[in-house]
């Protein structure tokens, strides 16, 4: 069923109107009067809605019924990335918001390449945000995560350690593997922490470890910088039930 996304105080309302985007994507679509769509507010609540009028300029919609979305993992899991170079983290923006990403959280480390600057940033978030929910709106999803961008390596480490399971992946750990640290632990919210190409200095994995994060291993082969994110991503939601 075709989805769309609106903003969340649109929903409130008996009658729907898609205009701009939405309304330009159901012209594409050839929608016609008395087909069903979905519309939802990108925070897990969605609509069920019949078109009503299809004009050229927008599309309105009748709404039959307004439910939570079923199509949301139970667990929360926030990726942290380390700032890649060129598209990479487009790449995995795109891939974890398929797999049930909650959030997508992007910083600087020591050994990162890229360090955009403020100026850029503005720009490359707005991208990001717009891959995010073009992905969302793809794979069926009823909220659309958030990319945040933190300053700081200190910041993603303070605001990672608040999840349930804390988790960071390390190349050169070798005792604790990821399926350990899963059934160790019960949790509703995860955060996976990765670092950029040249990897984590061992001070950076040190801080971690003292800010409460499980350092754990993706296993006996290194993992490119935009292919461990998705494989942890994949791993927990398995773990979780998801898969």
């Amino acid at each position: 069923m075709t989805r769309f996304f609106v903003e969340p105080e649109q929903m409130m309302q008996d009658m729907l109107v898609l205009t701009g985007e939405n309304a330009a994507h159901a012209k594409v679509l050839r929608l016609k009067t008395n087909e069903q769509v979905l519309v939802c507010d990108g925070q897990g609540k969605e609509c069920l809605c019949t078109v009503a009028e299809v004009t050229p300029k927008q599309i309105t919609l009748d709404v039959n019924e307004r439910r939570e979305s079923d199509s949301e993992p139970a667990v929360q899991v926030s990726v942290y990335m380390a700032f890649p170079k060129a598209d990479k983290l487009e790449h995995v923006i795109q891939k974890a918001t398929e797999l049930g990403v909650y959030e997508i959280v992007a910083f600087p480390s020591a050994r990162c390449v890229s360090k955009p600057d403020e100026k850029s940033l503005k720009k490359k978030l707005e991208r990001w945000q717009k891959i995010a929910s073009s992905a969302a709106e793809q794979s069926g999803r009823g909220r659309i995560p958030q990319v945040v961008v933190l300053p700081s390596y200190a910041e993603a480490l303070k605001r990672g350690a608040q999840a349930d399971l804390p988790m960071m992946f390390y190349e050169n750990e070798r005792a604790t593997t990821l399926h350990m640290a899963l059934t160790e632990h019960t949790f509703r919210t995860a955060a996976l922490l990765t670092g950029p190409e040249g990897g984590l200095e061992e001070g950076e994995v040190q801080r971690a470890m003292d800010a409460g994060f499980r350092v754990c291993t993706l296993g006996k082969r290194i993992l490119r910088c935009e292919t461990a994110p998705l494989c942890a991503l994949s791993a927990v939601m398995y773990a979780a039930g998801e898969f």
